[in-house]
């Protein structure tokens, strides 16, 4: 049966350069490694045969070969490619472990503990200038009775006659040898005869964390912070998982914010909308006096540089903006209404009391 041209077999083509070839492997690899078809025969012939474009591939000189002569070029060589599974593992070795995380050479593998989240409330203000939390929170680390091997103190987990401690027992399908978990040790290369009491032969106990987190500056509602290492811890020396903090922002009744800037809503009575005044404010850092212009409109601002909320990414805080609503009294006294009667005349302004001059009147005016 004829070899497929190794670029197809990449899906490449033959201008790629040493990165794309690297990761069109990678995708294959993934995809039809035997850990993850187990018994799968069809998928450890697409394994085998990605392995083997990519050794070729890989390899400047025996390329320039293939390139020029093909396979005949190459089989003149004395190449004739990975025999079985375990021949690919022992030449991508490092490969393997860039990819996968561990080497394909069978034993326990390094696990990395999981992450976990935290769901933390704080108030608008503690958001804007930022704040030192205590939380606690439960996650999964290595038994302290026995240490994370799950055996009672004293004893020592046996070596798995099965497998002989490598976590893999080989399996021959027609001409290959595949290496799959081994069923008695479950990869773990060991089993426990006396299992800890406190973890029950797990390895695994569960701890009540208690960790200091900082809240910078500016941070919003739904911000994610991550604690690297504080999540549940790894297995087989695998490391730590990590926290994810998730901010939960209260919202504020006085301010209303706007990426950086904030708006405050100010009322105003309609006198000082029309004549101005001088009034106090509350502001993020505190109250500060004001000036409201004479004729200020419902709904105009006032912009209050540098009094927002601090950059994330720094370069100072946002502005300030100080809305003014203007109120309109529902009921006022007769002495009030005489007076804005007086003003609407002179304004030339219509009103409900004024009444309209005689037939008469309008002559003799």
């Amino acid at each position: 049966m004829s070899k497929r041209d190794y670029y197809d077999v990449l899906g490449v083509d033959k201008q790629a350069g040493g990165s794309q070839i690297k990761s069109a492997y990678r995708k294959l690899a993934m995809q039809y490694h035997p850990d993850r078809n187990p018994g799968d025969k069809a998928a450890e012939e697409k394994f085998k045969e990605a392995s083997e474009a990519y050794e070729v591939l890989s390899d400047q000189k025996r390329k320039e070969i293939y390139d020029r002569f093909g396979h005949q070029g190459l089989s003149g060589q004395g190449y004739s490619g990975p025999q079985d599974t375990a021949d690919i593992f022992s030449q991508f070795g490092s490969i393997f472990e860039d990819f996968f995380g561990f080497s394909g050479a069978g034993g326990s593998r390094a696990r990395r503990g999981a992450d976990l989240r935290y769901d933390l409330e704080i108030s608008f203000k503690e958001a804007v200038f930022g704040v030192e939390k205590e939380i606690e929170y439960e996650r999964e680390v290595l038994c302290a009775v026995c240490d994370g091997s799950g055996a009672r103190p004293g004893s020592k987990p046996k070596t798995c006659p099965t497998c002989g401690g490598a976590g893999q027992v080989r399996r021959n399908q027609g001409f290959f040898s595949v290496a799959v978990t081994c069923p008695t040790c479950q990869g773990k290369g060991s089993i426990i005869e006396d299992p800890c009491q406190s973890c029950r032969g797990s390895g695994r106990g569960v701890e009540t964390k208690t960790l200091s987190v900082r809240i910078p500056a500016g941070v919003d509602n739904g911000l994610k912070l991550r604690v690297s290492g504080e999540g549940e811890g790894g297995q087989t020396e695998g490391a730590s998982g990590d926290l994810y903090v998730v901010l939960h922002v209260a919202k504020s009744s006085q301010f209303e914010r706007d990426g950086t800037d904030v708006v405050v809503r100010q009322p105003i009575s309609f006198i000082q909308a029309i004549l101005g005044d001088e009034i106090e404010i509350e502001t993020l850092d505190g109250t500060e006096k004001i000036h409201v212009a004479e004729g200020t409109q419902p709904g105009s601002r006032l912009t209050m540089h540098g009094k927002g909320i601090p950059s994330l990414r720094g370069g100072g805080r946002g502005d300030l903006y100080v809305e003014f609503q203007v109120r309109i009294p529902k009921k006022v006294s007769p002495e009030q209404r005489e007076l804005l009667e007086h003003f609407a005349d002179t304004m030339g302004v219509r009103h409900p009391k004024k009444k309209e001059p005689s037939f008469f009147q309008r002559i003799f005016e």
